[in-house]
C-alpha cells in the first residue's frame, strides 16, 4: 500500500485511487507514486506473456503539435529527429528520439500522425515520464511561427498488452483486431472517446489506449472485468521490456549515447541519412559508415545469480570492456539476461564475458536481442 507521507510529494495518475483499492505496492517512480507490482512480478510477468496485462503509463506526456497542415508540422519536428515525419501516413505511428547537437539522445518517443478527418495539421506525441519537463520546452522553442505544441495534461493513458489484448479490447472497441502494428485511430469504448494505437512496450501484442483523466478508471475497470486480464506493475514492466530487448531511457539510452551505439539505427530512414540535416549528424553519420567505438548489446549469464545496472564487464583477461544498462532475472528464459554497452570489438554475438557482482566474476556472454521472441501483430497482406 502507499506511504501516505511519501504520497504527499508525489504526483498521482488518475487511476491511482484504483491501484490502492486492487492492493498495489506503491513506489516513487518519475516524480509519481507507481504502482511496482500488485500480485508478484514473476506471476504478472508470466500472466502477459500468456494472457492480457493492464498498465498505467499515464505519467508519460503526451501532447499535440498543431500547425497549419502536416507538411509544416512535420518538418519542423524533423528538424529535430532523425526520422522521416513528412513522410508519415495517415493512421501510422513511428518511433524515433529527440537528438542534442552532439548527437545524443534527449529523449525517445512515439510520433502519431492522426487519419479523421480535420486532424491534417496535427502530430500526437508521447513523451517518457521523466523527460517531459525537458521535451516539452524544447520542442515548444524548437517550432516556427505558426506551430504550436499543445500538452495533455487532463488524460490518461492504459496499455493493454499480450496474446489476449485484441480479444478482449475489440469487446468495446469494435475494429481493433484489424489494426495494423504501429497503426492509430479515434474510436469509441464503450461510447466514451478514445485514442487507440497498436503498439507497446512488452514485445507482446498489444495497445496503447489514450483517455480523458476522468472516463480512465471506467474504462480500467471495464477492462479489468475480464477474468483474462490483470493488473500489471512497473516491476513486470521492466521485465518484459528487457526480455524484448527494448531500451529504458535515462539507462540504456541517455544524452551522451547515439542511435549507432544504442543500436536503433532503424530510426533513420534512408531519406534522412541521405539528408543528413538532424543535430548532431556528423558524428552519427560517422558512427554509422564507420562503426562506433562501443555497442549496445545483451548478455545471458551462467548460473542463476542476476546482475544490475552499473556493474562492469570485463573481457577473459579481465580488462574492462563496458558496464550493465539494465539487467535481472528473465522469467520467460529462466535466466538471468542483461544489456549494456562493450567496446565494439567485444561486441559479436558469443563473446564469452565476465560480469564483476558484488566482487564476484560471474560468467557470462554477449547475446542477440530479443531474448524472448516479439509477437507484434503482422496483418495478413
Amino acid at each position: 500500500m502507499a506511504d501516505p507521507a511519501a504520497s504527499e510529494t508525489l504526483l498521482q495518475t488518475p487511476l491511482y485511487d484504483l491501484h490502492v483499492g486492487l492492493g498495489a505496492r506503491m513506489v516513487p517512480f518519475a516524480c509519481y507514486d507507481m504502482p511496482v507490482q500488485f500480485e508478484g512480478i514473476i506471476a504478472e510477468h508470466t500472466w502477459t506473456r500468456e494472457n492480457a496485462g493492464l498498465f498505467d503509463v499515464s505519467h508519460m506526456g503526451q501532447a499535440f503539435l498543431i500547425g497549419p497542415d502536416h507538411e509544416t508540422i512535420a518538418k519542423a519536428l524533423q528538424a529535430i529527429v532523425p526520422s522521416a515525419i513528412t513522410t508519415l501516413k495517415p493512421g501510422r505511428v513511428r518511433y524515433t528520439v529527440l537528438l542534442n547537437g552532439e548527437g545524443g539522445i534527449d529523449d525517445d518517443l512515439m510520433v502519431t500522425r492522426p487519419a479523421e478527418e480535420g486532424t491534417d495539421g496535427r502530430l500526437f506525441l508521447v513523451v517518457n515520464a521523466a523527460r517531459k519537463d525537458v521535451d516539452f520546452p524544447m520542442i515548444a522553442a524548437a517550432m516556427p511561427e505558426g506551430v504550436r505544441l499543445e500538452i495533455l495534461d487532463d488524460r490518461a493513458l492504459i496499455a493493454l498488452q499480450g496474446p489476449k489484448a485484441a480479444e478482449m479490447l475489440v469487446k468495446h472497441v469494435p475494429g481493433v483486431d484489424e489494426m495494423a502494428f504501429m497503426s492509430s485511430m479515434d474510436a469509441a469504448f464503450d461510447g466514451l472517446d478514445v485514442k487507440v494505437s497498436r503498439s507497446g512496450y512488452t514485445g507482446e501484442d498489444g495497445y496503447e489506449i489514450s483517455v480523458a483523466a476522468g472516463t480512465s478508471e471506467a474504462v480500467a475497470r471495464a477492462l479489468l472485468s475480464h477474468d483474462e486480464v490483470k493488473p500489471i506493475g512497473l516491476g513486470a514492466r521492466d521485465s518484459l521490456r528487457l526480455e524484448a530487448g527494448l531500451c529504458l531511457y535515462g539507462h540504456d539510452i541517455d544524452e551522451t549515447t547515439s542511435p549507432v551505439e544504442g543500436d536503433i539505427t532503424f530510426v533513420m530512414q534512408k531519406s534522412r541519412r541521405e539528408a543528413t540535416d538532424f543535430p548532431g549528424a556528423a558524428r552519427i553519420m560517422k558512427e554509422f559508415n564507420e562503426g562506433a567505438s562501443k555497442k549496445r548489446v545483451g548478455f545471458r549469464l551462467e548460473g542463476r545469480a542476476p546482475a544490475r545496472e552499473g556493474a562492469d564487464v570485463l573481457s577473459e583477461d579481465g580488462t574492462k570492456i563496458g558496464h550493465l544498462t539494465s539487467g535481472g532475472f528473465a522469467p520467460s528464459v529462466g535466466a538471468p539476461i542483461a544489456m549494456g554497452y562493450v567496446d565494439a570489438a567485444h561486441a559479436e554475438v558469443g563473446t564469452p564475458v565476465k560480469i564483476v557482482v558484488r566482487g564476484r566474476e560471474l560468467a557470462a556472454s554477449v547475446a542477440a536481442m530479443p531474448f524472448v521472441e516479439q509477437r507484434y501483430y503482422r496483418k495478413p497482406a
